[in-house]
């Protein structure tokens, strides 16, 4: 083992290490970035291009923060985030979520509550470039990157995976048409399965692509709200009727029977291949004991 990690570590440096003190030093200033993301891209709404590099850049500044954080105060190889297999398990993660929220749409359309009306030009699919990568990025880096590493460090996976899902579903009550059905469904369905991608492959890459695609298929594709978020018109033009129980209401189709049932089945499926695996991280009493 390099010499670098193996070092005993000072006083000071075990407090940085410690997961609370993570909480606040490497999750604090993600978040303040995430923030500042969604601030600029609303400003340069009007300049999709320019929101979008605005969104880029701001998503490598925090994910260089996050990896020099792992590796100079944690001391740590940053494997969650290693380059190795990343394209093929981001690749994975997009054709999921897209393929998910499709499967949500082809339902509807089958119920007669989801009628194609015509096509946007092809431009249309631009702008939610910036929001899918903003959301898909900054969100698992604090949701599962840190949040969920760092209550799992001391209680272990599955009450990692309770607050971390719990937490990620509550935090989109503050969208400007959150609800609280929204937000348990969004705990459950989405906590569950960005959680459990996480726990299959030990990485990031698979739940980012997975959260990129499912934001942008929604919006860009298929013109749908966002958790809660004012709708923008992607590339075709639809009219959704139906009850908001299969529809999602106005907290869009999170909120629905549908997407939950697809997410949650999908999220246990990768859950029960994570045990199988030996992906699950006991309590910490239990590591020392």
């Amino acid at each position: 083992m390099n010499g670098a990690f193996a070092r005993e570590p000072t006083l000071w440096r075990r407090i940085l290490q410690s997961p609370f003190t993570r909480l606040v030093l490497l999750g604090g200033p993600v978040f303040v970035l995430m923030v500042a993301s969604n601030t600029l891209m609303e400003y340069f709404k009007a300049a999709p291009l320019k929101s979008i590099a605005v969104a880029a850049g701001l998503a490598a500044i925090a994910t260089a923060f996050y990896v020099g954080y792992a590796r100079w105060i944690e001391r740590r190889p940053v494997d969650e985030l290693s380059l190795s297999g990343a394209g093929r398990e981001w690749a994975t993660g997009l054709l999921v979520g897209a393929g998910l929220y499709s499967a949500c749409v082809m339902i509807l359309i089958a119920f007669g509550m989801y009628r194609i009306e015509g096509l946007n030009p092809w431009t249309f699919v631009i702008p939610a470039v910036a929001m899918a990568l903003s959301s898909g990025v900054f969100e698992e880096l604090i949701f599962r990157g840190v949040l969920f590493r760092c209550v799992e460090d001391i209680f272990g996976s599955w009450i990692s995976l309770a607050v971390s899902a719990l937490v990620f579903g509550l935090v989109h009550l503050a969208n400007p048409a959150g609800t609280l059905l929204g937000a348990i469904y969004i705990s459950i369905e989405a906590g569950l399965l960005l959680a459990a991608a996480y726990m299959l492959t030990r990485r990031l890459w698979l739940s980012i692509g997975f959260h990129m695609a499912w934001n942008y298929t929604q919006s860009a594709i298929f013109s749908g709200i966002v958790s809660g978020n004012a709708p923008e018109p992607g590339l075709i033009r639809s009219n959704i009727k139906g009850p908001d129980l299969l529809t999602g209401g106005s907290f869009g189709l999170e909120s629905s029977l549908i997407a939950f049932a697809l997410c949650t089945a999908t999220g246990v499926v990768m859950l029960i291949l994570a045990v199988r695996r030996g992906r699950i991280v006991p309590p910490l009493w239990r590591r020392t004991g």
